[in-house]
């Protein structure tokens, strides 16, 4: 969509919008729907508030931080959903309380477009477009609430926020029923969306955006070969193409690419901020406005990137006894620092382990900040190179003097994914507004999926299921060994031996984009992410606590205590 116009028309459209679940009452002193609503340029403003949900910290602001209750990530604080991973969360914890609330934002500001569009002065044609617009969005915001609590109440555009805001007392829809509902909004989409959109309104929802998400809601329950022919569709149409350099995918340009399906647009610049906190959260005191890495990723995930052959990695192929020895781990990765804070002393590996990062997977130096590394920060509002040094004591590696301090003296790798490096020639102004899109759906990721479908229906095709992992392998940029190349570590020819392929690929593709949670619980296998989390050095850092009750999170108590009706809570709860 028109970036511009989405940040500077939100304001008039959130005049609308009230959420049927964080209000006591309706506020009555707000421009009513019926006044607003006159002309195309209104039914513009009210569609833009739709899209700006997204990037509200509890619908897909934080997405990334999912990724820490997913195996791939690891952290602390809010953005990492600390109590949920620690196992300590109740019914009244803030992060499921206000996700609930802030998606069913969501489907409250959909349902006012659908329910005054054809109050606009607009053709008939248009009118259909913009309803499909909100429709499809209503899908996305209902199958994320369906992805987390299973069945919840439907509240479509019959409801009149102003008129039934005290009455909105339904029941929960079975989780059928709700996929039912999402499934006929995204076929009113795919009839009635556009295949593409004119420059200055690049990022709405198109129809094959509408069809991905009809692929993927149907995967999520199974429906293999429905599911299949989705994704074929999409990629039929000939509308997207993989972007050659995975590294500058997730930059300003790339992100923009032909591969994002369907992405959140991120903007940056003084007067402009309207983006989501990927370089607060994910950057480090290094990187504009000096930010928090709470989330950053797991010791296990980066240690599963291949080689460049595609064997799996060992720190014994390198570094004899480093497995099992911590004195050993310390000599291979500490540098010491002298009175002044500076280098004196670099481990003697230090070369070695640079090498040892170019025998990898590329995708894994496009993605984390590594020991010995450089990192494009911008530290005292000027550019500044800085260094990941390893130190005994990691908080005496200071910005200042040029290298990566990380908080709370965390040993985890950083996130260079998605975080701003300098102030990106001035477009980053707000260390919470990172001016990158987010992809919601792209096509390494139906290619995945389409994988996954063949892998898994009745009468299975690993064939074609591996075929479409190695096209996300071949990505230019990436050029892994494609699966069954005639190495035998290489081999996959069962689909319990190509579903490992997949649940491998996902892991590392999609890194930092935050589905990894998703996929464990849709999979069945959340319990093996449970256990330790430790560091660089393998010292615990906090357990993963992982019970059966966590598969679907539970419906809050606030909102059981104003509807009854919402009973019986989630097993487990």
């Amino acid at each position: 969509m028109n970036k511009y116009k989405l940040f500077f028309t939100c304001a008039a459209s959130l005049l609308l919008m009230s959420s049927c679940y964080d209000l006591d009452r309706y506020p009555e002193d707000q421009l009513s729907a019926g006044t607003f609503f006159q002309t195309q340029d209104h039914a513009d403003q009210a569609m833009m508030g739709v899209y700006s949900q997204m990037t509200h910290n509890d619908v897909f602001g934080r997405q990334f931080g999912f990724d820490c209750l997913g195996g791939v990530g690891a952290g602390y604080d809010a953005p990492s959903y600390p109590n949920i991973g620690r196992g300590t969360y109740t019914t009244t914890e803030g992060a499921v309380g206000d996700k609930f609330k802030q998606l069913y934002e969501g489907v409250t500001r959909a349902n006012i477009v659908l329910q005054n569009v054809d109050q606009c002065d607009m053709s008939d044609e248009l009118k259909t477009r913009y309803k499909s617009e909100a429709r499809f969005m209503r899908a996305l915001y209902y199958f994320t609430l369906l992805d987390f609590w299973g069945g919840v109440p439907i509240y479509d555009e019959t409801t009149i926020v102003a008129e039934d805001f005290s009455n909105m007392l339904k029941p929960r829809s079975s989780a059928e029923e709700v996929r039912t509902f999402i499934i006929k909004d995204l076929d009113e989409a795919i009839a009635h969306l556009p295949a593409d959109w004119d420059e200055s309104n690049k990022g709405r929802a198109t129809s094959g955006a509408a069809m991905a998400l009809k692929g993927k809601v149907l995967l999520y329950n199974k429906q293999y070969q429905e599911a299949a022919t989705c994704f074929e569709n999409v990629i039929n149409s000939g509308k997207y193409a993989l972007y050659s350099d995975y590294e500058n995918l997730f930059k300003p340009g790339g992100d923009e690419s032909s591969e994002m399906i369907f992405a959140i647009q991120n903007i940056g610049g003084v007067g402009t901020d309207f983006g989501m906190p990927m370089t607060f959260y994910m950057g480090s005191r290094a990187s504009y406005g000096s930010c928090w890495n709470n989330v950053m990723a797991s010791i296990d995930f980066v240690d599963s990137y291949e080689c460049k052959n595609g064997e799996p990695f060992d720190w014994n192929d390198y570094f004899e006894g480093y497995n099992e020895n911590i004195d050993i781990r310390k000599e291979v990765l500490y540098a010491k620092l002298d009175n002044s804070k500076k280098v004196v002393t670099y481990p003697a590996s230090r070369e070695k382990l640079l090498e040892m990062y170019e025998n990898r997977d590329p995708r894994m130096k496009a993605s984390i900040i590594l020991p010995y590394t450089h990192y494009a920060g911008w530290v005292k509002n000027a550019p500044k190179d800085t260094e990941f040094i390893l130190l005994e004591k990691q908080g005496d590696a200071h910005e200042n003097n040029g290298f990566i301090r990380v908080n709370q003296n965390y040993q985890l790798y950083l996130w260079r994914k998605f975080v701003a490096e300098g102030n990106m020639d001035g477009a980053i102004n707000n260390r919470a507004d990172t001016p990158i899109n987010f992809p919601i759906i792209r096509l390494a990721d139906v290619y995945l999926m389409l994988a996954e479908c063949y892998n898994q229906m009745e009468n299975g095709d690993q064939e074609k299921a591996v075929y479409y992992i190695n096209k996300v392998r071949n990505r230019a940029s990436v050029n892994m060994p494609e699966i069954n190349n005639g190495d035998s570590w290489m081999e996959a020819r069962t689909k319990e031996e190509v579903f490992a392929r997949i649940r491998h690929e996902r892991a590392v593709e999609l890194a930092a984009e935050g589905w990894s949670f998703s996929d464990m619980r849709r999979w069945g296998l959340l319990e093996e992410v449970a256990g330790p989390v430790k560091d660089i050095v393998n010292k615990k850092l906090y357990d993963r606590v992982v019970n059966e009750r966590d598969y679907l999170w539970p419906i809050p108590q606030d909102e059981i205590d104003k509807n009854p009706n919402l009973r019986p809570n989630n097993p487990g709860w």
